[in-house]
């Protein structure tokens, strides 16, 4: 790797004016620290050396306003080429570019642009045209620029879209995760729930085991306190309409001492008694009294016939 001082002496002394000429230099990289600390230099010529690549820190270079690196074997320039937000003259030609960085679209200042001999991309070929001449080679920067600020929005959009997507994407996920989390405390709190009432049920069973054998004594207590109320006094059970009984036992009772006493004062020795007298005398007044009645004159003819017969 040849350095620009072995070959052509101290970069200050390639120093003309705000011209740094670097050309024909047999350059393999470009000495960007050296360059970073001239920034008079605005005028860059690098063009005819066997660069490949610029290193990233080559776009802090913001002072250069013109930049020569045709006939080199550049394949790519640094992704914030950019920065270089000064440049008006830009000169690509002879070299190995295909595309150019999205941030090519920044360089709002260039004026000037040659990307001839490159095996560019046919899409940007077709903008970047010939570059036969001056008019035509900032008819190319224009172009390009235009081309590389539409293609920014494009890529600015698409990532605006993936990022939506990731956006959307995430939402879905945090809605899961909600859903999924919301599921997992049903859970838990139904689990919750039934070890509550499975606790409970145990402890009502503990308690009834409990109360149990305090119930059981209880009755044993019960029935032994009735055992003894009853051997000691028994009430008999109440009979139902007992005063009805007792006063139509004592109207058959009557009932059979006036017929027993009228049988024996009509009947046997006894009727004439005093007392069989008076008896017989109400009989005979009560039957005259009640003749007039055909059923009681139908029994008492009966009775008579009876009485006859006897």
């Amino acid at each position: 790797m040849t350095k620009a001082g072995n070959k052509g002496g101290n970069l200050r002394d390639k120093l003309d004016g705000n011209e740094l000429d670097l050309s024909l230099s047999d350059l393999n990289e470009v000495p960007v620290k050296e360059l970073a600390a001239l920034p008079k230099a605005t005028i860059l010529d690098l063009s005819c050396n066997k660069l490949t690549t610029l290193p990233s820190d080559f776009c802090g270079l913001t002072h250069l306003v013109k930049l020569d690196l045709s006939k080199n074997k550049l394949q790519q320039l640094p992704a914030d080429f950019g920065r270089l937000v000064n440049l008006q003259h830009l000169d690509l030609l002879n070299n190995r570019l295909v595309t150019l960085p999205v941030s090519f679209a920044q360089l709002k200042s260039l004026k000037w642009l040659d990307l001839k001999d490159n095996p560019l991309d046919p899409a940007l070929a077709k903008v970047a045209g010939d570059c036969l001449d001056e008019k035509q080679c900032k008819q190319c920067a224009n172009k390009v620029l235009q081309h590389m600020k539409a293609m920014q929005a494009d890529q600015e959009r698409e990532r605006q879209r993936r990022l939506e997507v990731e956006r959307e994407a995430e939402k879905k996920r945090e809605a899961k995760q909600r859903a999924k989390e919301a599921q997992e405390r049903e859970v838990r709190k139904r689990e919750k729930a039934e070890e509550k009432e499975r606790r409970r049920k145990e402890y009502d069973a503990l308690k009834a085991s409990k109360r149990e054998p305090e119930k059981k004594t209880k009755k044993e207590t019960n029935q032994a306190s009735k055992s003894k109320s009853g051997s000691r006094s028994r009430k008999p059970p109440p009979r139902k309409h007992t005063r009805s009984w007792a006063v139509l036992k004592l109207l058959l009772l009557l009932l059979l001492c006036v017929a027993g006493g009228l049988v024996v004062c009509r009947v046997t020795e006894l009727q004439q008694q005093p007392l069989c007298t008076s008896v017989n005398t109400i009989y005979d007044n009560a039957v005259r009294g009640l003749r007039s009645h055909h059923i009681l004159q139908w029994v008492l003819q009966t009775n008579s016939q009876q009485n006859c017969n006897d």
